[in-house]
């Protein structure tokens, strides 16, 4: 039906209720079939509507609504707005979603959300790494038939979760995962794991080194409190050749304490990234031939000593630090060294324009299982001989960092009973050619 007819048919209606109204119309016979007839029509239009707005409704989203007049243009225009705002809403509240899964699978840490139940409802990546959990598959499961901790089984039902859980799992002890629940919402909660295994091991070093320290300065502070007590109660009795001798232990012992505090200074330097030096050009065979002759110093005749030269190479670094680098290995080498063998202190350049300095012996040699050790603070193979040759136990982790300053590695290289190779290698841009 036109909009013409629609509106002409409601004014037609309207005049004969008017005209009833009024008593202008008197006779009626003609005038009820009419206002049936009118009525029907009127009904089927409704009806045509009504099927016109449940076919749109029942179609895809976003279709617009059919051409309408009057009361059904309002209503049919009305629905498509709100239709239209809904499904922006929708898209929105979507987009919203998307970009919290993003967030949740970018975080450092695991998350895993829990119902009331402790049924998981999400995980990110990182908790199915450190949970060793699956979004595909354990959706839906009690998180206890999945993560079968006694520790965290009890952490979970006391409800107590103030304080974090550290978690060694069954499956990797090595591993620490620090395991909290944080409540929310109604009767949900979050599951957050943080990997603290480096934090760990940090913490585990930092006992050590104390404990380390502690040990170091303790023996020869012992020796010299226990001479010193010696000369105060006897020293009438004493003859000078005793005295001498008492006070020769104790200035040696107050000498390692000295190169102790000495190494252990210039390692705090190395590790907290104090500023490097200005770069300088370094000759290597200067380098060699200084550190050479310390090293005959320290041998006093009882090795052999060779160095090969380096031919004008130079060095771009810190002098101070690179000839540290190179002393410790040198006086390591006659340290750890019989009479009687072969030291070799070298450069050899690489096919890359890179180079290495070298320093190697002949000696007793490394077992395998020491050498990834071999840098970390205090570490000894032997720490009797250690202490008897004046070692502190910190001369190669002071090369390792004093290397990586340089952006230059150090290589070890040792066979119990064949001797050991050093090798402190520099990229091409460190070495500079005459």
């Amino acid at each position: 039906m036109s909009p013409f007819w629609r509106e002409a048919l409601l004014v037609a209606i309207a005049a004969i209720v008017a005209a009833l109204a009024a008593g202008l119309i008197l006779d009626v016979d003609w005038v009820l079939p009419v206002l049936a007839t009118i009525a029907t029509l009127f009904g089927l239009y409704q009806l045509r509507q009504l099927s016109r707005l449940s076919s749109w409704l029942d179609g895809p989203p976003g279709t617009p609504p059919p051409a309408s007049g009057g009361a059904w243009d309002s209503i049919f225009t009305t629905l498509h707005r709100r239709a239209r705002n809904s499904a922006k809403e929708l898209a929105q509240m979507s987009l919203a979603l998307e970009r919290f899964r993003h967030a949740g699978q970018a975080l450092p840490d695991g998350v895993v959300i829990l119902d009331s139940n402790h049924a998981i409802e999400w995980l990110n990546a990182t908790a199915e790494s450190q949970l060793g959990l699956s979004l595909a598959k354990d959706v839906g499961f009690p998180i206890t038939n999945l993560l079968r901790e006694p520790d965290f089984v009890k952490y979970l039902g006391a409800g107590h979760y103030a304080e974090p859980l550290v978690l060694h799992p069954l499956r990797n002890s090595s591993r620490s995962l620090a395991l909290q629940v944080v409540p929310y919402g109604a009767a949900q909660s979050l599951l957050l794991s943080r990997d603290i295994t480096q934090l760990d091991r940090l913490e585990s070093m930092r006992r050590d080194f104390v404990a380390n320290v502690s040990h170091e300065l303790k023996t020869p502070l012992t020796v010299v409190s226990g001479f010193l007590e010696t000369l105060q109660d006897c020293l009438p009795e004493l003859s000078a050749e005793e005295t001498e001798r008492y006070l020769s232990l104790a200035s040696e012992q107050a000498s390692r304490m000295q190169r102790l505090v000495e190494d252990l200074l210039t390692l705090s330097a190395l590790e907290t990234g104090s500023q490097v030096p200005p770069e300088e050009r370094v000759g290597v065979d200067d380098l060699l031939a200084e550190v050479a002759e310390e090293a005959r110093v320290l041998s006093d005749g009882c090795h052999v000593l060779v160095v090969d030269e380096a031919n004008g190479i130079s060095l771009l670094g810190s002098r101070k630090e690179l000839r540290s680098a190179l002393a410790n290995l040198a006086s390591n080498a006659v340290r750890y060294s019989p009479n009687g063998g072969t030291i070799r202190i070298g450069w050899e350049s690489g096919a890359d324009g890179g180079g290495a300095l070298i320093v190697s012996d002949n000696g007793i040699g490394i077992a395998s299982q020491h050498i990834p050790r071999l840098t970390e603070r205090f570490y000894r193979v032997d720490r009797g001989r250690s202490r008897e040759s004046g070692g502190t136990g910190l001369g190669l982790a002071i090369v390792n960092h004093a290397l990586t300053r340089h952006q230059a590695v150090l290589k070890i290289d040792s066979q119990l009973g064949r001797g050991s190779a050093f090798m402190a290698r520099f990229p091409p841009q460190r070495v500079v050619s005459t």
